[in-house]
């Protein structure tokens, strides 16, 4: 396992515990949740429009070269996502978490919103895809630095007790969001015919993005910074000095096993999430007829089926978090990284009856799955990091595994079907994702009820943080996966 030499333990008093009434706490969870809406909306609008925006943007190359391109443009965002995290982790360390957020707020929702607005490449030419490619890069910039601060933001309000719970809620917001996107799509396809969809109907989707980031915009400007970064700015008045970018990279370097156990958790976690959400739904409607010279299943059904599983996994996400804040966050995650591992081969095959019934079991299963991480990741990662380091350690390790292993996902699987004419690689990405997310979640000690590292005990009451303190491990030594110590770490290794 993972362990932490570490300084003098100190002695902790209830006064010295952060509390945090409930009411700040729930609209904390709501403002950071928000971005996630925001986001997801777009990853939802995207996967379910590809159809179409394969048509708009790229009408002059074959149907497996336009799916190939497509599906190109939508991972590339994820390639500059870890610049992203290391731009907006350090400045989140530095000027505080709320200030990041309502920053990558903005840019996400003038990102999407640009999409709607580009000609298609009818109207100009190779000038369409260009532009479509600056406003992915510009969303995936945002989200380097969105997805690590929201889960720092929300673990640092959180009660030590309630973290597993109030972070899922964060997942909540990403489920939401890709629902919300599927939703309108679906209308979009019903209400309209395929022609109206290609002249102007694909872009109103994109254009509902606006109105949506300013409400989130809104929502964060009205709450304070994290206790945590609080509380550290307080102890620490040369952390500007301190935190230039040198010194935190060098920093997050000493931290080298906790980096490559984060990227292993996110890997483990965000495979089935863009498998799932962005190539799957191509997969059953497009990939599995043609291939199989079969009918397969419409766009609606399809739609309809990921719509239901997203809603199923969407309800169990909260009462998955709340029950690892009671048995643990490790036995719900290697539920989910096993599974992988056994189970994703049946699921594809499943999925690649085409009937109905057996594609929604088979969707189902890997959405099960999936929220094995969703609900325990928001609570376990930043508890990875130190205060001083946390928005950055996190942001960069996160989005570096998502950029080169998970947001790929739909580029190289839908690649290496197409080139082996193997339809199993979706199990085969699968299960390689698992074995990884077992080996990670083996690495780390369990998180649940303890402090986070560099920061003081945290509590929803007066109450609660006097028996924090009377509890048996005062202090909560161990506070997060592999970091047994309330003292500031001096060098990590790998026990």
């Amino acid at each position: 396992m993972l362990s932490m030499h570490v300084d003098a333990e100190k002695d902790w008093k209830a006064a010295d515990c952060t509390v945090t009434e409930p009411s700040t706490i729930r609209r904390a969870i709501s403002a950071a949740s928000i971005g996630n809406v925001a986001e997801w909306y777009d990853f939802g609008v995207y996967a379910f429009f590809e159809p179409t925006i394969q048509k708009v943007f790229f009408s002059n190359l074959s149907h497996t070269m336009g799916e190939i391109a497509t599906f190109g443009l939508f991972a590339v965002a994820f390639l500059i996502r870890p610049l992203g995290g290391m731009f907006f982790g350090p400045l989140a360390d530095r000027i505080g978490r709320n200030k990041v957020l309502a920053a990558t707020m903005i840019l996400m929702a003038v990102g999407t919103f640009a999409i709607g607005c580009i000609p298609s490449q009818d109207s100009i030419g190779i000038a369409a895809p260009l532009l479509l490619l600056v406003a992915r890069l510009i969303q995936g910039f945002s989200t380097g630095g969105e997805y690590g601060s929201a889960m720092t933001f929300i673990a640092e309000y959180a009660p030590d007790r309630r973290r597993g719970y109030l972070g899922s809620w964060l997942e909540f917001g990403t489920f939401t969001g890709y629902l919300l996107g599927a939703i309108v799509v679906t209308v979009a396809g019903l209400a309209l015919t395929e022609q109206q969809l290609l002249d102007w109907g694909w872009r109103l989707p994109f254009f509902l993005a606006l109105p949506l980031g300013l409400v989130g915009v809104y929502l964060r400007s009205q709450l304070a910074e994290t206790p945590a970064f609080a509380a550290l700015e307080q102890e620490t008045e040369d952390r500007e000095r301190r935190l230039r970018a040198g010194q935190t990279a060098k920093d997050i370097l000493v931290l080298w096993p906790y980096v490559l156990v984060c990227m292993g958790l996110a890997l483990a976690w965000n495979v089935p999430n863009y498998m799932l959400t962005s190539y799957m739904p191509t997969y059953v409607t497009q990939t599995l007829p043609m291939m199989q010279q079969a009918g397969g299943i419409s766009p609606t059904e399809s739609r309809a089926l990921q719509i239901t599983v997203m809603v199923l996994a969407l309800l169990s996400i909260p009462f998955i978090g709340r029950l690892s804040d009671r048995f643990g966050r490790k036995p719900f995650a290697l539920i989910g990284a096993v599974g992988l591992v056994v189970l994703a081969l049946p699921m594809i095959l499943l999925i690649r009856s085409q009937s109905e019934a057996a594609v929604f079991l088979g969707l189902l299963i890997m959405g099960l799955l999936l929220i094995c991480f969703s609900a325990t990741m928001p609570s376990t990662l930043p508890a990875l990091f130190p205060t001083n380091l946390r928005a950055s350690g996190l942001s960069i390790s996160f989005n570096v595994s998502v950029s080169l292993f998970a947001g790929t996902t739909s580029v190289v699987v839908g690649s290496l079907v197409a080139y082996t004419g193997d339809l199993n690689w979706p199990a085969y990405y699968l299960m390689i994702a698992g074995v990884i997310g077992v080996v990670s979640i083996l690495l780390i000690r369990e998180p649940n009820g303890k402090r986070m590292w560099g920061s003081p005990p945290a509590a929803a009451s007066e109450q609660e943080a006097h028996d924090l303190v009377r509890s048996d491990n005062p202090g909560s030594v161990g506070s997060g996966p592999g970091l047994p110590g309330p003292g500031r770490a001096v060098r990590g290794q790998m026990a």
